[in-house]
């Protein structure tokens, strides 16, 4: 039986064919970094960002780091997913309490739409790290939202849907500095200001020199699929230089998606070619966003690359799912 990705049709998907010869399940665009570090004046890299559909092309949110290394988000518009053209001031968000605006930093963002808008999720820095909340119907005018969460947290990752009459989200409790540990839970709330329910999902491997030993964190919005919720995940080992980021996916249950079915032991992507090992954080692939055509079941993941720089890479649902229910734990 084939694997069928719900969803809608997305033709105009970025995407290259698997180079001939290649035996993994993921592979890299050859035009990569498609961002780089400089695409706006301000900006000292740009990285672990987030995309999507909108219009006829497509629109997202992006992690700035600007000159004096303040991070914040960045708003950015594309015909062909590619190409892109961002705003050089940053998003300006409103909102009814300012004590919701208050903000000491804003990274790593994720963009889901949700029945009529687009929700951004982000780690906020409010007294500490935890998931900063907002949406926006045009990528023009954002407001904000209550915090999700209390400090400290991280990887705020919402489902496409509400699942049982509930919307749910992915995130790693952390602390405040750089988290040697982390385990995935999932929260579930009625209106997307109350939060718990809280359930286990992954927890770290231990095992020797495992790619996801130290921690791991939840990626790009979930995809749905007759198998179950595809979900891609960083995983993070310590080695002896530092942390490296690779990442790998899960398939969890499409009604209890904290109920993992099968989750890759390798990993599918990891640092290996100079613009992934070299940069502000050498060793790191990151990924933060994931195009879909649910026709063809081509997808197309956006990473950042070493803290500095935006790749892209693609695969196929059917092929990535057999691969992980044939190299699982």
């Amino acid at each position: 039986m084939s694997v069928i990705v719900n969803g809608s049709p997305l033709p105009n998907l970025p995407w290259a064919e698997k180079p001939k010869g290649y035996g993994g399940a993921v592979w890299r665009y050859d035009g990569n970094p498609i961002i780089p570090r400089d695409l706006i004046p301000s900006a000292n890299s740009i990285f672990n960002s987030a995309v999507t559909p909108f219009g006829d092309g497509f629109a997202g949110v992006f992690r700035c780091d600007d000159k004096s290394r303040y991070m914040d988000l960045h708003a950015g518009f594309s015909k062909d997913g590619i190409r892109w053209t961002l705003e050089d001031e940053v998003i300006r968000f409103t909102a009814g309490d300012a004590e919701v605006l208050k903000s000491d930093h804003r990274y790593d963002p994720r963009v889901c739409f949700i029945e009529d808008r687009y929700y951004i999720t982000w780690c906020n820095g409010y007294h500490g790290p935890t998931i900063g909340m907002g949406y926006t119907f045009d990528f023009k005018t954002f407001y904000a939202m209550e915090n999700a969460f209390l400090p400290c947290n991280r990887n705020g990752v919402l489902f496409p849907r509400k699942i049982n009459g509930q919307y749910m989200m992915l995130s790693r409790p952390s602390d405040y500095g750089h988290t040697p540990f982390g385990d995935i839970f999932l929260s579930r709330s009625p209106d997307l200001t109350y939060w718990g329910g809280h359930r286990h999902v992954m927890h770290t491997v231990d095992e020797a020199n495992s790619w996801q030993k130290t921690k791991i964190g939840a990626g790009p919005i979930p995809i749905e699929t007759t198998e179950g919720w595809l979900i891609f995940y960083h995983g993070v080992l310590t080695s002896c230089n530092g942390y490296v980021y690779s990442f790998g996916a899960a398939i969890t249950d499409i009604d209890e998606p904290w109920r993992v079915k099968y989750r890759t032991r390798p990993y599918l992507l990891s640092p290996q070619t100079l613009y992934e090992c070299v940069g502000d954080v050498p060793n790191v692939v990151f990924p933060c966003a994931a195009l879909t055509d649910a026709d063809t079941g081509r997808i197309a993941v956006y990473y950042g690359c070493a803290d500095t720089t935006t790749g892209l890479c693609f695969c196929r649902a059917e092929e990535l799912i057999a691969f992980i229910k044939n190299n699982s734990y």
